[in-house]
């Protein structure tokens, strides 16, 4: 791994530092990936399908950047838009969470023309994550918001009824914070339960994307008190890596074992990782 990049929760997500931070493969903290004013309250993060750009979700817009911290494509001002997490789906379009309207909005890559709402309004209370199985099926952590309202479950939408979601987990343990697809197609979330608790207990989670049977728990050493978790990301290294207040930590995907942490830094409050591939340095073509 060359690089990591994560976004630090501006006051409204945690008081983080309000920015894009990169570091080395080795943890190391590089500076500020970007120093552009467009980027407010950074959330959601993904790399493009060719893995040349990061697309980024702002407090009130999308944003593609350049391996050197360039903006190269912005969406402009998006009113309501207080987006959450960012996907690239099987259609080749960006899907975007839209937390206040519980629903998920699609754009064109090139973030021009208007976004499409591709589920209906209000449809779990507060989305906490999703991604998109082989089939097209769209898996959609329903968490608890930042007022205390909300549910705990992941809700399945088959790429023909988009608009009929079926509840797939049912677990008691789970507090969903984040949601990604593994790479043999198992759905994975990062939970805190209960949520916001002091004592919540934090874990990563494996489900069976066809009966949401749990398969196995992720458990972080206690004694690093890893709390917040968000920002699932699959490594090429077989890792799984997940951000957190002050942490970034890695599991090993084929044992379950925790490798320990990667990154640590005071006020992190981490919401997304991506793992560019980018060589010699940030000015690489």
């Amino acid at each position: 791994m060359s690089r990591m990049l994560i976004t630090s929760a501006g006051t409204a997500n945690g008081a983080g530092h309000d920015a894009v931070l990169s570091f080395t493969g080795a943890g190391e903290l590089e500076g500020r990936f970007t120093e552009d004013p467009r980027v407010v309250d950074p959330r959601g993060m993904t790399l493009d399908p060719s893995g040349r750009l990061v697309y980024l979700n702002t407090a009130d817009r999308i944003l593609g950047l350049d391996c050197t911290g360039r903006v190269v494509i912005d969406s402009g001002p998006i009113a309501g838009l207080d987006p959450g997490g960012a996907v690239f789906g099987p259609d080749g379009r960006l899907y975007v969470t839209a937390r206040q309207r519980g629903t998920i909005l699609a754009i064109a890559p090139s973030l021009r023309g208007a976004l499409e709402r591709v589920l209906p309004e209000s449809v779990v209370p507060f989305p906490r994550g999703f991604g998109f199985g082989d089939d097209g099926s769209l898996y959609l952590a329903s968490g608890i918001g930042p007022s205390g309202g909300g549910d705990n479950t992941i809700v399945v939408f088959d790429a023909k009824a988009r608009a009929r979601p079926r509840v797939l987990v049912g677990d008691s343990g789970l507090s969903p914070l984040d949601l990604t697809i593994a790479p043999r197609g198992h759905i994975v979330v990062a939970s805190e339960s209960p949520f916001g608790a002091r004592d919540a207990e934090v874990t990563v989670r494996e489900y069976d994307p066809a009966t949401g049977a749990l398969i196995r728990v992720f458990t972080p050493d206690p004694a690093l008190d890893f709390r917040r978790p968000r920002g699932l990301r699959f490594g090429v290294d077989r890792r799984l890596y997940c951000v957190g207040e002050a942490h970034v930590i890695a599991f090993d995907f084929v044992t379950g074992d925790f490798v320990g942490p990667v990154v640590e830094l005071n006020r992190l409050h981490g919401q997304a990782v991506v793992l560019p591939e980018w060589r010699g340095g940030a000015g690489a073509d």
